[in-house]
């Protein structure tokens, strides 16, 4: 057998056929990394790593760009990042169909493009990308408690850190499930959650707009034009964050082999479900507040006196709606660094659940989650730091390496629509992620006087 990069899986065909996939894997792979779904479980994954409380920041990136730009960049990045996602899929079946199946986004970096790839780009790009989710979803987690406490005890006393470390006991607990596919019946509750806010939410956000607690709506876009270029382009990367799936390959990994059309059934479930989140939470935000539409929509539906707009039961409802899906969306984001720490302190010849393995499991993922419950608790602005890992990391990961993976794998004519289409969309992607990041940081650079450590907001 010739020798394989060791984060990959050679497979005979008898072998894939037969779904036996458990050989040659590290730790990592082999507990956290079970490939045992059904296209059923992998539209559950991709819809809870997608479809999140991240959406709620969509009617502020239409504020800042109008209706007809903010609606068309909504429209290109739902048939882009679908695309894309797509040419990812393909590319892992293809290597699966040849009997290398890559469980990991940095194992095809490694096996496409070089083991450094892999090493140094790939692999630290997503596990930042994921891990920061992490802390932002803790942060908008413990922000939502927060809301629900002040919403029965508008002069309580608790602050905003208290919240951040009982979202993080939650997580804690959760993050302790040992593999990605053992989330499948939190992810399917974690759909019907975000339908259930999203129409909520909608539904909020036409009643304040026909009411009489309604202010007068303006569309037109604040700031003098250098600022309206510079915060288009803010708004641009929240809009990449909000579609971002940096999971996908790991979410492909949960499948039963043989693979082949499971993960376009699964993408089109998710997808199905994006079109209606998305669109209905951002035009009816949108409509509803124009360009006073804040950070996250939750905050329109208190006024300037920090009294609901809306009846507290409903507010209730949907906050609680909120704060139980984003537990399950932080959990998504905590396994491929939970993949990691497996493979780093686990032992793959010993019992999943045995205790040498289940004690560094603890120990190492209860860590995890307290720094990042720290780290939200230290910096609680969630739109600057979804801005920020949209450009720098969302952008490569799910506009520019799917290109690159697929033109390298397959090859396309220099003159063929699919070479030349995936080769501008790399280019122009690279282009808006380093404009994008430069905005991000110009925003944090504008807000730094709001900032300060621990910060009761």
């Amino acid at each position: 057998m010739d020798a394989l990069p060791p984060n990959s899986v050679q497979l005979s065909p008898t072998d894939e056929e037969n779904g036996v996939v458990d050989v040659n894997l590290d730790a990592g792979a082999l507990f956290v990394l079970k490939s045992r779904g059904s296209w059923w479980h992998c539209g559950y994954h991709l819809t809870t790593a997608i479809v999140s409380p991240a959406l709620l920041t969509l009617p502020f990136t239409l504020s800042l760009l109008g209706w007809f730009a903010g609606l068309f960049w909504l429209i290109f990045a739902c048939f882009l990042t679908f695309y894309s996602y797509n040419l990812l899929s393909v590319v892992l079946e293809h290597h699966a169909k040849h009997g290398q199946r890559q469980l990991r986004f940095r194992d095809m970096a490694k096996d496409i493009l070089g083991p450094r790839w892999g090493k140094y780009y790939v692999g630290p790009l997503q596990v930042a990308l994921c891990y920061g989710g992490v802390v932002a979803y803790t942060l908008l987690g413990g922000q939502i408690l927060h809301l629900v406490y002040l919403l029965f005890n508008p002069s309580g006393a608790m602050k905003l850190f208290n919240f951040f470390i009982m979202f993080g006991v939650v997580v804690l607990v959760l993050g302790q499930i040992p593999s990605f596919h053992s989330l499948r019946h939190i992810n399917l509750v974690s759909l019907v959650l975000c339908l259930a806010y999203s129409v909520c939410v909608t539904i909020g956000s036409i009643y304040i707009g026909n009411s009489h607690k309604s202010s007068s709506k303006h569309y037109s876009i604040n700031g003098a034009e250098q600022n309206r270029i510079f915060n288009a382009l803010y708004s641009i990367s929240i809009i990449a964050s909000s579609y971002a799936c940096g999971v996908l390959p790991e979410i492909q990994a949960t499948l039963a082999p043989p693979v082949q059309g499971k993960m376009l059934k699964g993408l089109c479930m998710c997808y199905s479900v994006v079109v209606f989140t998305f669109f209905s939470v951002a035009i009816s935000g949108y409509w509803a507040f124009g360009n006073q539409a804040k950070g996250t929509l939750l905050s329109n539906f208190i006024d300037n006196q920090k009294k609901p707009i809306l009846p507290t039961w409903f507010l209730f409802i949907t906050y609680f709606f909120t704060m139980l899906q984003v537990t399950a969306v932080t959990v998504v984001y905590l396994q491929p660094s939970n993949e990691i720490l497996e493979n780093k302190f686990a032992n793959p010849n010993m019992g999943e659940y045995s205790f040498r393995n289940m004690l560094p499991r603890l120990i190492t993922r209860s860590i995890s989650v307290v720094i990042a419950t720290v780290l939200a608790a230290m910096l609680p602005f969630f739109g600057d730091i979804m801005a920020l890992f949209g450009a720098f990391a969302c952008i490569p990961l799910n506009f520019i390496l799917p290109m690159v993976f697929y033109n390298v794998t397959f090859k396309p004519s220099k003159n063929s629509v699919a070479f030349w289409g995936n080769t501008i969309i790399a280019v122009v992607s690279t282009i808006l992620a380093v404009v994008g990041a430069i905005a991000a940081v110009r925003q944090m650079f504008l807000h730094a006087k709001e900032y300060h450590l621990f910060p009761n907001v």
